[in-house]
């Protein structure tokens, strides 16, 4: 069973491949035969959930909200 890290739920991100905005909802490992990888389950503007390695995302920050 994958256990599901929800400690940054709503974590505004940039999905580096894309560019795009989304929101981070859980993080979670994903197990290959050789080794394990970190990824996060997001939402982007239309609403569609992604699974996506935490490597290809960022915090995002928007400069308005300063």
């Amino acid at each position: 069973m994958v256990e599901k890290d929800y400690k940054l739920y709503g974590t505004k991100i940039l999905n580096l491949k894309t560019q795009e905005i989304g929101l981070l909802i859980y993080l979670w490992e994903n197990k290959f035969a050789d080794k394990t990888v970190d990824f996060a389950t997001c939402v982007d503007k239309n609403g569609k959930c992604y699974n996506i390695e935490l490597d290809n995302i960022r915090g995002f920050e928007d400069d308005f909200e300063k």
